[in-house]
C-alpha cells in the first residue's frame, strides 16, 4: 500500500489521541477501511514508538522510578489480582512491557544483593516465571500480553513476519530462476553489512514510467511501512552503504510507504510495496 505524505499524516495525526491498545487499532481500521491491517498495524507500531523516545526520559527520573514502584506496591497491596503495573503503564502514557522492566528493576534491586544484569532483567521479562515473586511475575506477564507495540513476545512476532518475508522473497527469486545469494551466504565470504540478497545476474526492472529499464543488483526485504523515520535512517545505514559496495538496488517494503520517498530512482535506490513483475535478466535485456 503506497500513501502519499498527505495521507499518511492524516493515519499519523489520528493515532495522536488514541492509546496503544488493540481496541484503538480496531477503531483506526474502521476510520480507514481501505487500508490494510498489516499497514495501519506497522504505522501504528512506528508512531507509538517515536513517542515513547520522545517521552523515555522523563519515565527514568529517580524520582519518577520511586513513584511507580510504591504505586505499585500500595495497589498489589490492596488487590494483587488487580492489573496494577498495565493500568499505572496505562495512566501515564508509557509502554506496558517498558513500565514493567522499570518496576522488576526496582524490585530486584531491593530483593538482591547485588544489581541485576541486563541479561537477567531480559530473560525475567521473557520468562516472567522466573520473578521470584509471584504477584510480581503475574503483574509482569499482563504488561507483556497486552503491550502491541514493545516486549519479548512483540519482538518475537517481527522477528517471525520478518524472517516470513524473506522466504516469500526467496520463493520469488526462486520461482523466476533468478540466481542470488542470501545473507549468511555473503557474511561466510566475508562480508559485515549486506542486504538480503545479491542478485549474481543483475535484473532489469521495467518501469512504465520510464523509456529504460533500471538495473537491479540487490534486493532488501522490509516487513514494515516505509515512514520518513525509518526510511531515512535505512538509507544512512543501510542502503547507500550497499549501494556503494553492490551497485543500485531494490528495497520492498512489504507494508508499503511514503510515494515521496521513492525518489532516489535515477540515483540507483528503487522502493516497491511488494515482488515486480516487470523484470528480465540483464543477459536477455542485453540480447
Amino acid at each position: 500500500m503506497i500513501l502519499t505524505k498527505a495521507q499518511y499524516d492524516e493515519i499519523a495525526q489520528c493515532l495522536v489521541s488514541v492509546p496503544p491498545t488493540r481496541q484503538s487499532l480496531r477503531k483506526l481500521k474502521q476510520r480507514f477501511p481501505s487500508q490494510s491491517q498489516a499497514t495501519l498495524l506497522s504505522i501504528f507500531s512506528q508512531e507509538y514508538q517515536k513517542h515513547i523516545k520522545r517521552t523515555h526520559a522523563k519515565h527514568h527520573t529517580s524520582e519518577a522510578i520511586e513513584s511507580y514502584y510504591q504505586r505499585y506496591l500500595n495497589g498489589v497491596g490492596k488487590n494483587g489480582a488487580a492489573s496494577v503495573l498495565l493500568e499505572l503503564a496505562n495512566e501515564v502514557d508509557y509502554a506496558p512491557s517498558l513500565m514493567a522492566r522499570i518496576v522488576l528493576e526496582r524490585f530486584l534491586q531491593e530483593h538482591e544483593e547485588t544489581p541485576p544484569s541486563k541479561s537477567v532483567i531480559n530473560s525475567m521479562l521473557r520468562d516472567p516465571s522466573q520473578i521470584p515473586d509471584g504477584v510480581l511475575a503475574n503483574q509482569v506477564y499482563q504488561c507483556i500480553v497486552n503491550d502491541c507495540c514493545y516486549g519479548p513476545l512483540v519482538d518475537c512476532i517481527k522477528h517471525a513476519i520478518g524472517y516470513e518475508h524473506e522466504v516469500l522473497l526467496r520463493d520469488l527469486l526462486l520461482e523466476k530462476n533468478l540466481s542470488f545469494l542470501d545473507e549468511d551466504q555473503l557474511r561466510a565470504k566475508g562480508y559485515d553489512k549486506t542486504p538480503d540478497f545479491i542478485l549474481q545476474v543483475p535484473i532489469v526492472m521495467l518501469c512504465p514510467l520510464a523509456v529504460e529499464g533500471h538495473i537491479i543488483h540487490w534486493i532488501e526485504s522490509k516487513a514494515s511501512f516505509g515512514d520518513e523515520c525509518s526510511h531515512h535512517a535505512y538509507l544512512h545505514d543501510q542502503f547507500w552503504s550497499y549501494w556503494n559496495r553492490f551497485g543500485p538496488g531494490l528495497v520492498i517494503y512489504w507494508y508499503g510507504f511514503i510515494q515521496e520517498l521513492d525518489c532516489n530512482r535515477e540515483r540507483g535506490i528503487l522502493l516497491k510495496a511488494c515482488f515486480p513483475t516487470d523484470i528480465v535478466t540483464l543477459c536477455h535485456s542485453i540480447a
